[in-house]
């Protein structure tokens, strides 16, 4: 079987193309991630695991539990998307569909949210101090996240999409000690 995230990008960039097209990327994001919730929900996996219950069921739980019943063209959309989801089997992917379509959201609006691991608790000049320089050096604006782990003892690994700057105490020794074993 083909990996989620191969089988979610199709839909994502489907959904993407029409929510930048109508100027609905905010809307669609919010949307995108309470069908994920749902679909995500340890009940809802056995109900789209169960053969016995129709892809016309599966479709009309989700949109009734996601509140679609709305007569608006955005609910209207998010019904068919469920539907087109359901007929294919593919609610089980909805988790992948949402990150890549957040992915795609974020490269468009260039925003980036960086993940900030540190030992201790960061001050706010520090956090605008990290966001700065992380916005030089990827050109678009930066959010962070940021939580403590002091298991670090020092320092703080930074993740932005694809780049990881790994700063802590704990990471410098594992490389000291792999350079010194080789």
């Amino acid at each position: 079987m083909a990996e989620k995230s191969t089988i979610a990008r199709p839909y994502a960039e489907a959904v993407f193309q029409l929510a930048q097209a109508n100027g609905q990327l905010k809307e669609w994001s919010g949307m995108l991630q309470a069908i994920a919730l749902i679909a995500g929900a340890a009940e809802m996996q056995s109900v789209l695991g169960n053969t016995s219950v129709s892809k016309s069921q599966v479709a009309g739980l989700v949109i009734d539990v996601a509140g679609f019943s709305a007569k608006n063209a955005l609910a209207e959309l998010g019904s068919n998307f469920v539907k087109l989801l359901a007929e294919n089997r593919r609610l089980t992917v909805m988790t992948d569909i949402a990150a890549q379509y957040e992915a795609l959201k974020a490269e468009a609006e260039k925003t980036v949210e960086a993940e900030v691991v540190a030992a201790s608790e960061i001050s706010s000049a520090q956090q605008a101090d990290i966001a700065a320089k992380l916005k030089a050096r990827l050109g678009c604006e930066v959010s962070l996240k940021c939580s403590v782990d002091e298991s670090l003892m020092g320092g703080a690994i930074i993740k932005a999409g694809d780049m990881v700057i790994d700063g802590s105490v704990s990471g410098q020794l594992n490389k000291l000690s792999v350079e010194l074993a080789g």
